[in-house]
């Protein structure tokens, strides 16, 4: 039965909402700062800065000077975490999203408020299918099931008793409607499942004869999926399987470099919409097929400024609200949400694809890193994984890059790196090897993507010849000075570039 004409009608006047805030955007966005700060000034962090909602966005800037990131709040989560209330955020909180995009520690908190579930990530969700619905009124969504695909919940000890702590996806799925659950598949228990060895063939077997129309979640994920499903039933196209697929939702990484891959298993008639769905919030959707860019939420429960780059570094930046952006423009992304983040900058560069309707691209991080799997690899975890692999195995390096190897038809996507040894290990293959360990033991996001092998295999190394760097810097006119060869980039324009000059 096809309930999607029954639902429709519901979702077109979220979507059409989104058009009552062009030529608004400053008057919405200091509604919902106005809204924060009547939460905020009755939390003790907030106290202690004298938040106050009649200051409006000038008194917010003097309350709190400068934007922060999670070093500066560590202490205070942590408090959180031990059950005090009002710290950061009315109440108390008990569910945080796990996650390693730091270099101070192995993991940072997230605090997930049960405001920030019911007004930002259910509420972005939403946003997802209504514009999918407003930009295909042909759609079939509710005839079928969607296949959620999500993460689990950590399985260390939590940091205190009654604390859940793990994937965001994990407690989204965990508090959902239990209505949806009529609509979506797999079981939570499956769905939760913390061990992909057993996660795997159960996401196959629970997914393979339902009517499935649409599957939400990170393209790097699901393409393992779906060729499980695809051996299972002995088909080489997913819509033998599911014929009623038809739109991917997804998010947490790029696309781009799975188009291909996805085309090859999928009909010409698929579709796909992205959204920008982090642990921090959910901040934009795309909500038009014109254009690159994903439409900011403004009335999700995030205030947003925006710090322009050539002010990046500077001891005192000063970040710019949405409504004073300028189009074409990169900028480093400061949020203040209702899970408790305040003037918080999660890391990501958006750029601005258009001021009014405010849409915005994914530029990056602000950060050498590599994320082309959800594993944020941050330089200080290769660095200090590095490190402890040649204290260990006696060796020394000069200089060294990584960069991803995406999956093909036939293998799973890895990372490759560049090193340039001062003196060399005693083995190539069992250096490569412990590194790959010390990676996973520094990072958690990257020990989960290499359990068991079902997402990443191990990481491959190629021994640089003696100036193979300094040959790349010469090449680029940066030789010299304190110019430095790029540790960890999510693409392989470097390391492309180094390996060629390996050769000669």
């Amino acid at each position: 039965m096809n309930f999607t004409p029954l639902a429709r009608p519901w979702f077109i006047h979220k979507s059409e909402r989104t058009l009552s805030w062009r030529g608004r955007v400053e008057e919405v966005q200091r509604r919902q700062l106005d809204l924060l700060l009547e939460r905020g000034c009755r939390t003790k962090w907030g106290a202690a800065r004298g938040l106050d909602p009649r200051g409006g966005y000038d008194g917010f800037r003097r309350a709190i000077p400068q934007p922060q990131a999670y070093p500066e709040i560590r202490e205070w989560v942590m408090r959180m975490i031990g059950g005090e209330p009002d710290v950061l955020w009315p109440g108390v909180t008990r569910r945080y999203a796990q996650s390693s995009g730091t270099t101070d520690g192995k993991s940072k908190y997230i605090p997930i408020t049960d405001d920030s579930l019911r007004i930002n990530h259910y509420e972005g969700g939403a946003q997802v299918v209504a514009h999918y619905l407003h930009l295909y009124p042909d759609s079939r969504l509710f005839s079928g099931k969607g296949f959620i695909l999500g993460g689990s919940y950590a399985n260390e000890l939590p940091p205190s008793p009654g604390v859940k702590v793990g994937d965001l996806s994990a407690t989204l799925i965990d508090c959902i409607n239990p209505l949806v659950n009529l609509a979506r598949v797999p079981s939570k228990r499956i769905a939760l499942m913390a061990d992909w060895q057993q996660k795997l063939p159960a996401l196959i077997e629970a997914s393979l004869h339902q009517n499935i129309t649409n599957i939400s979640g990170v393209p790097s994920w699901f393409l393992t999926v779906l060729k499980g499903v695809m051996q299972r039933a002995g088909v080489e196209c997913i819509h033998d399987v599911w014929p009623n697929l038809e739109v991917f939702f997804h998010g947490g990484i790029s696309m781009l470099p799975y188009r291909a891959q996805y085309a090859r298993i999928t009909r010409p008639t698929m579709r796909y919409l992205e959204s920008y769905n982090a642990s921090e919030g959910f901040f934009a959707v795309q909500d038009t097929l014109d254009s690159p860019g994903m439409l900011l939420l403004l009335d999700c429960g995030v205030f947003y400024e925006f710090i322009p780059l050539s002010q990046l570094h500077t001891d005192r930046p000063e970040p710019l609200p949405a409504w004073q952006v300028e189009e074409g423009q990169v900028y480093s992304l400061v949020i203040t949400a209702c899970n408790g983040l305040w003037r918080y900058t999660p890391g990501d560069t958006v750029r601005v694809e258009s001021v009014d309707p405010l849409r915005i691209t994914i530029a990056g991080r602000t950060k050498s890193y590599i994320n082309a799997f959800g594993e944020e690899l941050m330089v200080g975890n290769a660095e200090a994984a590095m490190t402890r692999v040649c204290r260990d195995m006696g060796c020394s390096v000069v200089n060294y890059t990584a960069a991803p190897v995406y999956a093909s038809d036939s293998t799973r996507g890895r990372h490759e790196w560049v090193v340039e040894f001062g003196v060399e290990p005693r083995s190539i293959a069992e250096f490569a090897s412990s590194l790959d360990r010390a990676l996973q033991d520094v990072n958690s996001d990257y020990q989960a993507k290499r359990a068991h092998g079902i997402f990443l295999d191990p990481l491959t190394v190629v021994k640089g010849r003696p100036g193979v760097f300094d040959d790349w810097l010469a090449s680029t006119g940066k030789l010299g000075g304190q110019r430095k060869v790029p540790r960890l980039c999510n693409d392989r324009s470097v390391i492309d570039a180094v390996l060629k000059l390996n050769q000669e």
